[in-house]
């Protein structure tokens, strides 16, 4: 193996970002912006981490499905400052669940849901929904009784059961009531009615209810490169297929990363400073002079939900108008499926459309270890088995994994990242996680990118930033003390996801060491 020194950069201070997705490409493009260059090492062969675009015989994938839209104003100018206002789509938001063969309006809206339900499951479901006011579950902890509170069993077991136990591969009963308040939050039964009596244009007071948003012509991925071309012409270096293996610290300094490229070659770059959006476990295992054993127990004791889709194409007169619809169907694996057309025209061709079937799954499983043949062929057996697309038409297909795509909350998570973090804070302060899988947090790419650029003030202007109190889903408060305002940080965990008991994210977990 090769090892070499890189030069020590003559720009000050001297920084190291880890990962060229939204968080890091936005670290380097803020730190560009004050005349810094700085090092970009990045594991794979594509920049934009979970916000890439994939291409494959001039089709393009959306990893997950990224809308443009965000409260936090400086998030949205740096998107226009990356991507002229002509490189951007204004696109219409619809999401439906699919169930029963029929087509819900998502979020629910209460005419709909019961009309396509028929007139004596709707009855139940009203019965179970005025139950539920009467006889409320006791234990509204968890997912389960959370929903069941606020809707009613039979709606429970109709709209939200199914698909959330696809997603995050435990039981509703499993899953911390934390989640729904803020996935469905300000919405109930009886708020579905108004709402669809009474609808108002863009109700962002409802979580998802946005009605348009704005859309990268070819995808997210279009953003990222761009951005890495701007960030590499202000003479930034970005590394591609370079993984890091050492972060090296000294006397509570971070003093450089050894990476290591994909011909064995390892590299040691100099640098005051680490901007990192690897996995923060990844992070914390790559100290140098290691960690102590029970940060590194912390540190293995953090997991994650992996995800793959599998994109098949199709004439277009099996396309649909929605962005994605939800599958609640039991008897099918598949969580949701992507329309890449609606997204943009320009992610598919013409005459035909692109559906991305999008498997929520752990990394070593049955389904993340099966062939691509296989997957295609499971797709299209389950796009005919839902009464959508006959198998036949299907003309062909691609798999795209991704792993590490959610941050699994389970009990324990908070106080294992407290851990990791108290460590960090304490022998290496010129570390700094930022990001959705840096900081193991449930974010969207705007809060993402919102926690690199108070990194980079913290840095570059001396500010003291909080980037843990970025908070998603809180109104923000009217105080401006610098160009990213304090509006923008509040007490908060992050978008939430569930928080998942502690013996089931055990299961699982020996659940895929078996697979292994």
């Amino acid at each position: 193996m090769t090892e070499t020194t890189a030069p020590l950069s003559t720009s000050a201070p001297n920084v190291v970002v880890i990962g060229a997705g939204p968080a890091g490409l936005t670290a380097a493009f803020e730190l560009a912006r004050r005349g810094i260059a700085c090092t970009i090492l990045e594991g794979t062969d594509q920049v934009g981490g979970i916000s890439r675009t994939v291409e494959r015989d001039g089709w393009r994938f959306d990893i997950g499905g990224h809308r443009f839209f965000t409260k936090v104003q400086p998030v949205e100018d740096l998107w226009h400052e990356i991507l002229p206002d002509e490189d951007f789509l204004l696109r219409p938001r619809m999401s439906r669940i699919f169930y029963d063969g029929k087509y819900f309006d998502y979020p629910l809206r209460a005419s709909n849901a019961l009309g396509n339900l028929g007139i004596i499951e709707a009855v139940r479901c009203v019965a179970s929904y005025g139950w539920a006011r009467v006889r409320p579950p006791k234990d509204q902890s968890n997912f389960e009784g959370w929903v069941t509170a606020r809707f009613g069993r039979r709606l429970y077991s109709h709209f939200f059961k199914t698909y959330t136990e696809k997603v995050w591969g435990v039981p509703g009963t499993e899953i911390s009531a934390d989640w729904a308040a803020q996935r469905i939050k300000n919405l109930s039964l009886f708020n579905a009615v108004v709402n669809a009596l009474l609808p108002k244009r863009n109700q962002t007071d409802i979580t998802s209810l946005i009605e348009e948003f704005q859309y990268p012509k070819y995808g997210p991925g279009m953003m990222w490169e761009a951005c890495r071309d701007k960030v590499e012409a202000a003479g930034s270096k970005v590394i591609m297929e370079t993984k890091v293996r050492k972060v090296l610290h000294d006397g509570g300094k971070v003093t450089g990363v050894v990476g290591v490229a994909a011909d064995g070659t390892e590299t040691t770059y100099p640098c005051a400073h680490v901007i990192s959006s690897m996995p923060m476990p990844s992070l914390l295992r790559a100290m140098d002079p290691p960690v102590p054993a029970e940060v590194r127990a912390a540190a293995d004791d953090l997991h994650f939900r992996d995800f793959l889709t599998v994109a098949l194409v199709v004439p277009q007169e099996f396309s649909f108008p929605d962005n994605w619809i939800y599958v609640h169907s039991p008897t099918v694996q598949v969580g949701r499926i992507q329309n890449f057309g609606s997204w943009s025209p320009h992610l598919i061709k013409e005459g035909r459309t692109c559906l991305g079937m999008e498997y929520f799954v752990f990394e070593g499983d049955g389904l993340w270890n099966s062939s691509d043949d296989d997957l295609v062929e499971l797709g299209k057996l389950e796009l005919e088995k839902l009464g959508l697309v006959d198998a036949s038409k299907v003309e062909t297909g691609y798999v795209v994994r991704m792993p590490k795509a959610y941050p699994v909350y389970d009990d324990h998570y908070e106080q294992n990242v407290d851990v990791l973090r108290r460590w960090l804070e304490q022998n290496a302060p010129t570390a700094h996680p930022v990001g959705r899988n840096g900081m193991h947090r449930y974010n969207n790419q705007d809060h993402s990118m919102l926690t690199a650029m108070l990194t980079v003030e913290n840095i570059v202007d001396g500010t003291s930033h909080d980037v843990w109190e970025v908070n998603v889903e809180d109104d923000y408060h009217e105080e401006a003390t610098s160009r990213i305002k304090e509006e923008h940080i509040a007490k908060g965990t992050g978008r939430d996801a569930p928080i998942i008991a502690r013996a089931v994210a055990e299961k699982a977990a020996e659940e895929r060491s078996t697979a292994d």
